[in-house]
């Protein structure tokens, strides 16, 4: 999706204009240049502010109506049209049961860090976030597992973050508010939040234009409060603790005036006539421009609104000075880092608010600082010219705001957030840089029309003067291949890329102007997510394949390398996981990989439907599979938490994009593993997983 977005619908046509000799691009197709000097610059009044916002909007709109123009064939031979995209437990008399000694959290990747999921656990109380609702759990005793209370969420439920010292959850959701104007995610923003919902078979979109920010204290777990709503316009994209101090990271889209078109109004008569086809385009770009202009300021940029525990409503403005604008092209839309600070609750300490007019990306955060980083929009990235990624850097010491640092660039995208790490003032970062053939008709290197050279590399940056210079680079790694996964362990680096096999590269960073690749391991697959144990070993979780790179071999694969020796990495073990049509959502989201380092034990979600049963249900399996993890003995399966029967008892017609009951996620306490899906908590013990202590269930949306 991400390619495709990329270099989709904008590059066929692209292809279309190149394939019809060597006529120059149109001015509306022309591609604005790399920066390689990336900044932010803030707006020093709100009238620069409006200026910027309409001025882009307007040449994006006509370049938009432009490319409908008639150019060359007509009628089947000409550039086709393009469309618009546009705790601790309460004690009952009793005696308060004792905590279990150890237990496992959300997965983060930086230590101390904490990111948002829909579950959350503190060892004796577990909170799961399901359908439109918040389910409040005592877990321990795991025998004892009792649902203590439910708490409707409005809107569609997102993620939460859970303060266990302040006994808070900050949950997010996607709420419609009513906002005015039209939201487009053509040329980059995705600020709608969509959702698909199917419940009962009634298959629709569901959308929200506003995230919700719930605050809930839950130091009396049988009736948690809410303490504060924040609703903010825009769409979730992620979040982090770092103590008292909540970062939100937004998206939104410009909105704009709802009489805006895209195209000209329908009519057989006018697309036979490319005389009047250009003049009713040219008349809906002088009329949408109108439009845009008038719009005001508070029209383009809305404002959240803040409702304390008693009802009273504050009006969240944003100065005009929070915002800032990139020096180079990054797509439409609103990029916003909102701090709340726990510790300064209430209407006299709004949250932070730090802006930038640009087009999403990948987020990753310290203890200190939060990088954004922005992938460069093309019209249609050109023939000869590699993709690049601009990295904003934010100093988040400060609990109730998001400062601006300084930006750097680096050729290539970014796989995911772990492409990024920050260590002792360095950044490093993962890419894999695509250069785009010649679309040219004579090109004969590659598929027809064109293609790309992939290599892929770890840069380093470090903060110099205004902005993140370079310090060094690696050699170019494993050309035609993307990267599939990366992770950085103190001064030590990893990379896997894919085609046909699964190369895992081992960098050396002890010097940061020298990032060197030391060895290398080639073995079928890939793998999709890297977990580091200790300094030497490395737990891996991906797909098995054959050596030729297809599926008639595939399923998913747990393995374990030892990397003591950088230069002569060792798959060390490995463990096959279900057939061809296996699946994990660990595969795409870490955190849906567990492991608990105390115990040794992993947990990842699984499905698999077996191959040639007459009876679907008896086919399909559902369940949390576990293994003992052990750097001499390798990788033991202990056996699986089934959850078959949840499965089977929510039934199809009540699932949707957003509810769906087999397992997705797990902690532990202890010797107790908790499985997790959308339709309930099921506890067992390591040693007979097959037995479980302890269920709970929940109910499915009702919609």
């Amino acid at each position: 999706m991400r390619q495709w977005k990329r270099y989709g619908w904008v590059g066929l046509a692209a292809m279309v204009v190149a394939g019809c000799g060597d006529e120059k691009q149109p001015w509306w197709m022309e591609n604005e240049p790399v920066r390689q000097e990336a900044r932010l610059d803030a707006f020093s009044s709100c009238e620069s502010l409006e200026s910027f916002i309409e001025d882009t909007a307007t040449k994006r709109m006509r370049a938009m109506l432009e490319s409908s123009r008639p150019r060359g064939w007509w009628r089947g031979d000409g550039v086709p049209s393009i469309p618009n995209m546009g705790g601790q437990p309460e004690n009952d008399g009793s005696g308060s049961p004792r905590e279990p000694d150890d237990y496992t959290g959300t997965n983060n990747q930086v230590a101390g860090v904490h990111e948002a999921d829909f579950v959350q656990n503190d060892g004796t109380n577990l909170f799961v976030l399901s359908g439109s609702r918040l389910y409040v759990h005592r877990s321990w005793p795991a025998e004892q597992l009792t649902l203590a209370a439910t708490m409707d969420i409005e809107g569609w439920p997102r993620e939460m973050l859970y303060d266990k010292e302040r006994r808070r959850l900050v949950i997010t959701s996607q709420v419609s508010d009513g906002r005015p104007g039209r939201p487009s995610v053509w040329g980059g923003g995705i600020g709608f939040g969509m959702v698909a919902d199917c419940a009962g078979f009634n298959c629709g979109a569901q959308g929200g234009d506003t995230l919700k920010v719930t605050v809930v204290d839950v130091a009396n777990l049988a009736a948690p409060q809410v303490a504060r709503q924040l609703y903010l316009p825009g769409s979730y994209l992620s979040a982090r603790r770092v103590d008292g101090a909540v970062r939100l990271v937004l998206s939104d889209d410009f909105r704009w005036p709802d009489d805006v078109r895209f195209y000209p109004e329908y009519s057989g008569e006018l697309y036979e006539d490319k005389d009047r086809l250009d003049e009713a385009i040219d008349a809906l770009i002088a009329k949408n421009e109108q439009l845009i202009r008038a719009q005001s300021l508070d029209q383009w940029i809305q404002s959240g609104r803040s409702v304390a525990a008693d009802g009273k409503v504050t009006p969240l403005r944003r100065g005009c000075s929070d915002f800032y604008r990139p020096n180079a092209s990054s797509g439409l839309g609103f990029v916003t880092v909102v701090s709340l600070d726990l510790d300064a609750p209430g209407e006299g300490n709004p949250p932070g608010h730090t802006s930038v007019v640009s087009a999403p990306g990948e987020v990753y955060a310290s203890a200190e600082s939060l990088y954004l980083a922005v992938s460069h929009w093309w019209w249609s990235q050109p023939a000869n010219e590699s993709d690049h990624t601009y990295l904003h850097k934010f100093d988040i010491r400060e609990p109730g705001r998001a400062t601006y640092v300084g930006s750097g660039s680096v050729q290539g995208s970014l796989v995911n957030q772990f492409a990024m790490d920050e260590y002792e003032g360095v950044l490093r970062v993962a890419t894999t840089v695509t250069t785009m053939r010649d679309f040219g008709l004579g090109n004969t290197s590659g598929p027809p029309g064109g293609g790309a050279n992939t290599v892929s590399r770890v840069v380093t940056l470090a903060e110099q003067g205004s902005g993140l210079k370079e310090l060094g680079r690696s050699e170019d790694l494993a050309p035609g291949e993307r990267i599939f996964s990366a992770r950085f362990v103190g001064k030590k680096g990893y990379v896997v890329t894919f085609l046909q096999k699964d190369p895992l590269f081992t960098f050396d960073l002890s010097d940061p102007t020298h990032p060197r690749k030391v060895g290398a391991l080639s073995i079928p697959g890939f793998s999709t997510y890297i977990h580091p144990l200790g300094d030497t070993h490395l737990l891996t979780f991906g797909e098995d394949r054959d050596l030729d790179g297809g599926w008639t071999s595939r399923a998913l694969k747990v393995s374990l390398f030892d990397v003591s020796d950088l230069a002569h990495p060792k798959e060390a073990f490995t463990h096959r996981v279900g057939t061809l049509s296996s699946y994990s959502e660990a595969l795409y989201e870490h955190k849906a990989f567990n492991f608990f380092p105390s115990k040794g034990l992993l947990a990842v979600p699984f499905m698999d439907w077996g191959q040639g049963s007459g009876d679907y249900w008896q086919g399909f399996t559902s369940e949390l599979r576990v293994f003992r993890v052990d750097t001499a003995t390798g990788i033991t399966p202990l056996g699986a938490v089934s959850m078959n029967d949840m499965y089977q008892r929510a039934n199809v017609n009540r699932w949707s994009g957003v509810w769906a009951p087999f397992v997705r996620r797990s902690v532990m306490a202890d010797d107790y593993v908790y499985a997790i899906s959308d339709a309930g908590v099921r506890a067992a013990k390591a040693p007979s997983l097959q037995t479980p202590v302890a269920t709970t269930y929940f109910q499915p949306p009702v919609r």
